[in-house]
């Protein structure tokens, strides 16, 4: 506790608080499990890589609609408690993780800030309806209890930062809390980081940082940190090499290509018959690729929906290029 001096007390108070609440919110296990062993082509249960897709969208609409990080982590976590406590099909997803979306903005952002339903479904390019989403909302917050003090990475995310700036004068070598968040963002993509507690994810993203710095001084007061939240070696290390892992595939040319897949604009019949009679006056141009998506053809929501692979927020948010990983993930791509 030497090491801790520096650091505020009320603050180890909060961090301590919030290990012993952190379990309260975490995904059921057995249902992780059966999220995991799920295959693609089952079509009446959700696979990991059919929710990490979901959860991608999730980050593009975060950052389409200029939504926090705190709003995007906290749909995140209402998905997969969702998802692990209900049987839930694959065409039924997207309602569910804009509807996730929804219930966390309208706690997060201020009231001014959130999107309106049918701007959500229109810009997710889904085919259920409003009214579906009025559902299917009521259904997940009577489920889930859903609370805005819930607590997740990002609140010992932010805590932990708090403490290391409180020691670190300087802030020298310390990284971002924009750069933290952004990994924090990447990592959540990944089924598997929702296994983790939160205070453990949260202390593994500092610690893979420390690690490009190589800081005796930051190393020191991280093991003060992980003794007084009871963080044992072994666990550290375990999830420290899976978050390394994943900031390489998300520092890899692969994943920071464009997605190459056609968008489908959704414009109105009027619109479109006047860009057939008028796209003759401006010679040169490259074809556009068009398709009009019409009102009356809205599916009920029991019909067949997309599972999120072939849609176009398919790709990570603006923060998921690169810019804000660490800086040795992105030398080992050159």
């Amino acid at each position: 506790m030497r090491d801790l001096q520096a650091v505020d007390s009320l603050l180890l108070k909060e961090l301590k608080s919030c290990c012993a609440k952190e379990c309260n919110f975490l995904p059921r296990e057995a249902g992780l499990k059966l999220i995991e062993s799920s295959s693609v082509e089952n079509c009446r249960a959700v696979s990991s890589k059919c929710r990490d897709s979901r959860v991608e969208e999730l980050w593009g609409l975060t950052s389409f609609f200029g939504y926090s990080t705190q709003t995007f982590v906290h749909a995140v976590n209402f998905l997969d408690r969702f998802l692990t406590v209900m049987k839930v099909q694959p065409k039924h997803l997207p309602c569910i993780g804009v509807c996730c979306l929804h219930i966390a903005a309208k706690m997060v952002e201020d009231d001014s800030n959130v999107s309106p339903i049918h701007e959500l479904i229109r810009i997710s390019q889904s085919k259920f309806t409003v009214p579906d989403l009025c559902r299917m909302e009521k259904i997940v917050m009577e489920k889930l209890g859903v609370k805005p003090e819930a607590v997740t990475p990002l609140t010992f995310l932010h805590l932990l930062y708090s403490a290391f700036t409180s020691w670190s004068v300087e802030r020298e070598e310390l990284p971002s809390i924009e750069s933290l968040e952004a990994q924090l963002k990447a990592c959540l993509c990944r089924l598997v980081f929702s296994k983790a507690k939160p205070s453990v994810l949260a202390l593994s993203l500092f610690a893979q940082e420390f690690d490009t710095h190589q800081s005796s001084k930051l190393m020191r007061i991280l093991h003060a940190l992980q003794g007084y939240l009871k963080i044992s070696d072994g666990e550290l290390l375990h999830w420290k090499q899976h978050v390394a892992k994943c900031m390489t595939e998300y520092c890899s040319t692969e994943c920071n290509k464009p997605n190459n897949k056609k968008l489908v604009w959704i414009i109105s019949k009027k619109t479109a018959q006047n860009l057939q009679c008028s796209h003759y006056s401006v010679p040169g141009l490259p074809t556009i690729p068009e398709g009009s998506w019409d009102e009356s053809e809205s599916e009920d929501f029991c019909e067949d929906m997309s599972s999120g692979e072939d849609s176009p927020w398919g790709s990570p948010g603006s923060d998921g290029e690169g810019a804000f990983f660490p800086s040795k993930f992105l030398q080992s791509m050159k």
